[in-house]
């Protein structure tokens, strides 16, 4: 039932990304789509001594920024960061390298904007792995202070539906199945190069990023931590899709984002229900 209810879903999201791109009804479309989430793109925000970098929000595949990060976007603000996020890559279907350059002009906007040195990016599936592409080829390693990968696709899926999806108008999909070209080029040694610190949150009930170890990044200790979401809290079910409203998981970003390196391996989140 899952995979049927899966492949109705990444259907009905090309047919509504493939009108987008013949033109139908674009502009209504583009005027809901590029509304930020609450809590996100007040450009005279300053960071404070607390909080020194800007969170950027970086939405997966098929997603717009404000169904993302409806829950994760007025938390981060309510508790004092300067966050923004922005949608890219025609519902981020465009091929890896194309959106990680919207990325990078999109980070240094926010840098420009804060007077920041450095941002922090939380990112959700394909956005939490498209980042590593800048940070690794487009100069974002001196730009970015940490990266919190949400179920990220780091090593890609092997579910089928990925290449079901990019035989139609997802060249991302190409791109996020396991062994991919792109995929080879990225996570040639190293996977996490130095300079940000690398927070990585699976949940072994992702049924998109097959197997759920994918999304985890090899790297040393004191930069590169692994999170299994049910090593802590055993009874969360949280699946891909919905991970980014994860109570469990906004507690781990939060803590990623406040401590020197990346999260605590040993953190404890308050486990939900």
């Amino acid at each position: 039932m899952r995979l049927r209810s899966r492949l109705q879903i990444l259907t009905a999201a090309c047919a509504t990304v493939a009108l987008g791109l013949l033109g139908t009804a674009a502009t209504a479309h583009a005027d809901v789509t590029d509304v930020p989430p609450a809590g996100a793109n007040d450009w005279s925000c300053k960071p404070s001594s607390a909080h020194p970098e800007p969170v950027v929000l970086v939405n997966g595949t098929f997603k717009t920024m404000a169904e993302n990060w409806a829950t994760l976007s007025p938390q981060l603000a309510n508790a004092g960061y300067c966050v923004f996020a922005f949608n890219y890559g025609h519902a981020a279907t465009d091929a890896i390298p194309d959106s990680a350059a919207e990325l990078r002009d999109f980070v240094n906007a926010v840098l420009g904007a804060t007077g920041a040195k450095k941002a922090d990016l939380v990112g959700h599936s394909q956005g939490g792995m498209m980042p590593r592409y800048y940070i690794k080829f487009l100069g974002g390693a001196t730009k970015v202070d940490d990266l919190v990968g949400i179920v990220p696709s780091n090593h890609g899926t092997s579910n089928p539906l990925a290449l079901a999806a990019g035989a139609t108008v997802c060249p991302s999909c190409v791109d996020q199945t396991t062994g991919s070209e792109l995929l080879q080029k990225l996570n040639a040694n190293p996977e996490a190069p130095a300079g940000p610190d690398y927070t990585q949150l699976a949940t072994k009930y992702d049924e998109v990023v097959v197997p759920y170890t994918s999304s985890f990044l090899s790297g040393s200790a004191d930069h590169v931590t692994n999170v299994l979401l049910q090593d802590k809290c055993p009874l969360d079910t949280t699946e891909h899709d919905q991970a980014t409203k994860d109570q469990v998981v906004a507690q781990w970003v939060q803590r990623a984002l406040e401590r020197t390196g990346p999260a605590d391996p040993g953190f404890q989140p308050h486990c939900l229900g």
